[in-house]
């Protein structure tokens, strides 16, 4: 069976689906059509129901659940490792409402993490997330909410952090900080959604196993990214819960849902996920 696959160029999902794309373990009589794409774009083609399987911001997520249903594997779910909000000069946080902020994508996690930190920030500029650094060190933005590999190389740029907002979730919620997963489509049926999420859980399985088997491919999308960085970056967001969200993934995605549909019931909850 052939299914469509969308997933960023980023390290850490090239870490994860090198095993996949070229072939290193059993498809299962599966074939991927590839498409690598900023996470935002990512967003906005799910938002059309375009591909089959996608990694998808929860943000996002959260109002795509009637179309995708989260797998097990594949997810950026930990701790410390949330987006950052940056300037040139430092902020007092009440100033923070009124400023404008260059950020990655409304539909990204890190815009929900900034809400849910200030939710009455008003003045946002998207743009892609490697473009937020030189916005704000132009005078364009007055501050910026950097993911990705920025939060390895934003004091570089003599850039200031004015919050973790991945640390102010973890400290209001107790919980770790749901990023993006891999969701597919609800209809599919279940021994389908059951053999992909078998197969991506062995690509990120043969990935840890041997870690320096795909190391070409991931070069090879990070483009000029220190080899340091890239290293960091992977070590940052693939993880236990990447190979499995278990039970406190997957409460942590229920808790995020919630904050954008409160009072949701379990047994919907529940239904977000791959049985």
């Amino acid at each position: 069976m052939r299914l469509s696959l969308s997933f960023s160029p980023c390290p850490n999902d090239t870490f994860i689906f090198e095993p996949i794309v070229n072939k290193r373990i059993d498809l299962e009589g599966l074939e991927f059509d590839i498409t690598l794409d900023d996470v935002e774009n990512l967003n906005k083609a799910a938002i059309n129901h375009l591909p089959d399987i996608t990694k998808l911001s929860f943000n996002a997520f959260t109002s795509l659940s009637d179309h995708y249903q989260l797998l097990n594997s594949g997810s950026a779910l930990g701790n410390n490792c949330g987006p950052l909000l940056i300037s040139k000069e430092r902020i007092a946080m009440e100033d923070i409402p009124n400023l404008k902020i260059a950020i990655p994508g409304i539909n990204t996690t890190a815009y929900l993490l900034l809400k849910f930190a200030f939710p009455n920030v008003q003045y946002i500029s998207e743009m892609l997330f490697s473009d937020i650094e030189d916005a704000v060190l132009s005078g364009k933005c007055d501050a910026g909410l950097i993911i990705h590999e920025n939060r390895f190389t934003y004091h570089l740029k003599e850039l200031t952090k004015v919050m973790d907002l991945g640390e102010n979730w973890e400290e209001k919620t107790g919980s770790p900080i749901p990023l993006g997963g891999i969701v597919l489509r609800r209809s599919f049926n279940e021994e389908l959604k059951t053999k992909v999420n078998r197969v991506l859980f062995n690509s990120i399985q043969y990935a840890f196993e041997h870690p320096n088997s795909g190391m070409p491919y991931i070069r090879q999308h990070a483009q000029e990214m220190d080899e340091n960085v890239m290293l960091s970056h992977i070590s940052l967001y693939v993880n236990e819960y990447s190979k499995d969200l278990g039970t406190n993934g997957k409460n942590a995605v229920k808790k995020l849902f919630n904050t954008v549909h409160p009072n949701t019931e379990s047994n919907i909850l529940d239904q977000l996920f791959v049985s």
